[in-house]
């Protein structure tokens, strides 16, 4: 792969990937599972009115602004599907109940009801198997060249979830893998300002760490999921805010893990 700021790789199975800066670049490689709320001719439609769409039941506010700028101050290559993850979701297995929902939050999703099974096959070979192929050959490919691959996926969640407000402004997801988080947890914990989520407001058993699991634990790559409350990142200088802070923490973590082990009698 070239650098490139449009379609990952040549054809229409990779039409609705998005790959944005150099290939090679930097330490990390940073992921957008739920970045646009577009619907592309041929995949059918959720049957939702223009309001429902902008909302976060059908993609992650806020989420891609940051993560381009996170990528650009990382100096990274960006990857993201542009299609509504009302028409699949790529951050769940596709056998999972949720995978094409007919329901989100308090939201029917009548276009999901009784869905064709070709127009599932469809959803699955045109969207959710292209990205996860090209996460899979950009990695690929960083590896042959010696490259390391520290995996973040940037996300947003809404401040109201079924009526329960949510208090903290970012929620550090991770799995069996947490030398990222940990060390994003160090430098959070020195800015007590900012309400931290420890796999809050989402942890793995929700479900929602499917991405990383398959590309980034499946290959013992670091890696960790950012969740940032959308309505803190709703302007373009709150997202820049944002970036800077997580860049800063994250170049931080990176060079955590060119510490040495400390056995833990030593700690």
């Amino acid at each position: 792969m070239g650098e490139t700021n449009g379609s990952a790789g040549v054809g229409s199975d990779t039409a609705l990937v998005r790959l944005e800066g150099s290939p090679a670049g930097g330490d990390f490689v940073i992921l957008c599972d739920h970045a646009s709320n577009r619907v592309p001719a041929g995949f059918g439609e959720p049957g939702l009115g223009e309001e429902d769409m902008r909302r976060h039941i059908a993609w992650d506010p806020g989420a891609l602004p940051v993560a381009r700028m996170l990528a650009r101050l990382l100096g990274a290559p960006l990857l993201y599907p542009d299609a509504s993850r009302l028409l699949i979701d790529c951050n769940r297995p596709i056998d999972a109940p949720d995978s094409v929902t007919v329901r989100s939050e308090d939201t029917s999703i009548p276009g999901n009801a009784d869905l064709p099974a070709d127009l599932r096959a469809r959803r699955i070979s045109g969207i959710y198997e292209p990205y996860h192929a090209a996460i899979d050959a950009l990695l690929d490919e960083r590896a042959r060249a010696g490259a390391q691959s520290v995996l973040v996926a940037v996300h947003s969640f809404t401040p109201v979830y079924r009526g329960r407000p949510r208090p903290w402004h970012l929620g550090i997801l991770y799995g069996r893998d947490r030398r990222i988080a940990d060390s994003l947890f160090a430098t959070y914990r020195g800015e007590p300002e900012t309400v931290i989520g420890d796999n809050e407001p989402y942890g793995p058993w929700d479900g929602v760490y499917h991405t990383l699991e398959r590309h980034g634990e499946a290959r013992g790559l670091p890696c960790v999921m950012l969740e940032i409350r959308n309505d803190l990142i709703a302007t373009a200088p709150d997202q820049e805010r944002w970036a800077n802070s997580l860049a800063a923490a994250l170049s931080a973590a990176r060079r955590d893990l060119d510490m040495p082990a400390v056995a833990a009698g030593e700690r």
